[in-house]
């Protein structure tokens, strides 16, 4: 577990109030929405894929909020953008998940729950998983970040 303070970011951002197991179709139909608003926009992206949870549940049945979010440069415009969202600096405790998003809970957000809960931390309720390597459902390798923000 690490813990550290992530940089504030401006994103393209689409938010939706789903299930975990909608989070795969969700983002497979709005990061090509998102991507296509980039370029209309002409905004460079700027980092990995963010998935942000509200109020993550513990089962696949209990709705929450979710987001999808584009990281870009932005130089603040004055025309701004549509779309986007500021993300704050926050501190988190955070890990790195290199395998199949398989595993993704038992061996990524189980652990570093775990982690937190022994370092007597609080959390927010939001958590983000950032993909800094991602080559496809169902692959073996895939490289996410998991964060959990922290109150304190």
């Amino acid at each position: 577990m690490r813990i550290g303070t992530t940089n504030e970011i401006w994103a393209l951002c689409r938010q939706r109030r789903l299930r975990i197991p909608e989070i795969g179709q969700a983002a497979a139909a709005l990061a090509p929405e998102i991507e296509q608003q980039r370029e209309r926009q002409g905004l460079q992206a700027g980092g990995p894929w963010h998935f942000i949870s509200r109020g993550l549940p513990k089962d696949g049945e209990t709705l929450f909020d979710w987001s999808i979010c584009r990281p870009v440069i932005w130089a603040g415009r004055e025309n701004g953008a549509a779309g986007l969202c500021h993300l704050p600096a926050v501190p988190v405790a955070s890990v790195i998940h290199a395998g199949p998003l398989a595993t993704l809970f038992g061996e990524g957000y189980a652990p570093l729950l775990a982690a937190i809960r022994e370092s007597g931390r609080t959390l927010t309720g939001e958590s983000r998983e950032v993909y800094h390597d991602w080559t496809g459902a169902g692959e073996d390798r895939q490289t996410i970040e998991i964060q959990f923000c922290l109150a304190d």
